[in-house]
């Protein structure tokens, strides 16, 4: 069995034992799939990510990155400076994810496209895809 970390996984372990939902349970927080696409390959200051994922609410961000970190997805470093320098980057479970978020994004894109919208999310650059070819952390 599973242990799970954070609040969320802790509710539910009770109900699911199926592999899909709690990937899903893990990865589908309202901001947590674009944090974690966001890391792939980097390590990111807090308010760079924070500028990554506009929509979110500071208190809402703040619970997610907190969310991922307890369940081992990412990692939080806090540096003794002034001001205060917090960076985030992916664990290797965390990067044993994007696979999972690269299959999502594709078939995202084309379920989109076939009810006549175009992708519009920051996962998206004017070239395309961000991060289909993600460098190592």
């Amino acid at each position: 069995m599973i242990l799970w970390r954070s609040k969320s996984m802790e509710q539910s372990k009770k109900k699911y034992n199926c592999p899909v939902s709690a990937t899903i349970q893990l990865i589908g927080g309202k901001y947590k799939s674009l944090i974690l696409w966001h890391l792939t390959g980097k390590t990111i200051r807090f308010s760079e990510l924070k500028k990554l994922v506009p929509d979110a609410t500071p208190k809402m961000f703040t619970q997610q990155l907190r969310e991922l970190e307890s369940d081992g997805l990412l990692e939080r470093t806090v540096y003794p400076v002034v001001p205060p320098k917090v960076e985030y980057s992916l664990t290797d479970k965390g990067k044993s994810l994007y696979p999972i978020l690269k299959a999502m994004f594709e078939w995202g894109t084309t379920e989109l496209k076939e009810v006549g919208l175009e992708p519009n999310c920051s996962m998206i650059t004017e070239t395309g895809c961000n991060n289909c070819s993600p460098k190592s952390n």
